[in-house]
């Protein structure tokens, strides 16, 4: 069994042979790594593993027509599904908006919140796509470099050493893998909580319209500013 207090120093050397492109591979398993953990938790404060039984309790209470429980039960609630149950409600009781006015300022506020839970996802993307690269461009350079040495060398080339600089080349190619694999099981993850997320959301704002109590639905006309005025 390898002693553990070797890993370290195995690790240097594994970036040494590899050269810049296996430090910069390095340096991107290290962001991605942080990036996943990161999005794990930010996505844990939007609720987004929580089922958002307490925003569906409170358009339960909408649709029976308690808006005051509704409100309340929202109240302070920082998930998304609360979130825009909460606007959805607020939109419908403005009575600036008519119905398209309330309807568009809701999706309006959908859009926001799914934009803040893809927060930091581009930033996967690119490890999937930047770690195989990095990797291939390692090898090409070590490749390179193998059969420069080669030729140098000419008849009294020895074959071991040729051998052992084209594995140390494909070191990177192995490393850009193991970065992006990773990298795109967490993207692949991620993508379906959005999805998710995106679904109960036009259910909680399809519900909120549709069975909106009388006395705070609006009209499908506009209102009558000049006349409020």
């Amino acid at each position: 069994m390898a002693d553990i207090s070797q890993i370290p120093g195995r690790l240097i050397d594994a970036l040494s042979l590899g050269g810049p492109a296996m430090w910069a591979i390095a340096a991107l398993s290290v962001l991605s790594l942080a990036l996943i953990l990161w999005k794990i938790w930010d996505l844990s404060m939007a609720g987004a593993w929580s089922g958002g039984a307490r925003t569906q309790a409170a358009i339960a209470a909408w649709e029976a027509g308690d808006i005051a429980a509704a409100q309340a039960a929202l109240a302070g609630r920082r998930s998304l599904r609360a979130q825009l149950a909460r606007r959805a409600m607020a939109a419908l009781q403005d009575r600036t908006l008519d119905r398209a006015g309330a309807e568009a300022e809701t999706a309006r506020a959908a859009r926001a919140l799914l934009i803040r839970a893809r927060s930091g996802l581009r930033g996967l993307e690119l490890a999937v796509v930047i770690g195989p690269l990095l990797g291939l461009l390692g090898t090409v350079a070590g490749m390179i470099a193998a059969f420069r040495a080669l030729q140098e060398a000419g008849v009294q080339a020895d074959p071991a050493t040729l051998a052992g600089g084209i594995w140390e080349a494909l070191l990177t190619t192995a490393a850009g893998m193991g970065v992006a694999i990773p990298a795109q099981i967490a993207l692949s993850g991620f993508d379906a909580v959005v999805d998710r997320l995106r679904h109960d959301l036009e259910d909680s704002a399809t519900r909120i319209f549709l069975r909106a109590p009388r006395d705070v639905a609006p009209s499908s006309a506009a209102p009558d500013r000049a006349a409020a005025e």
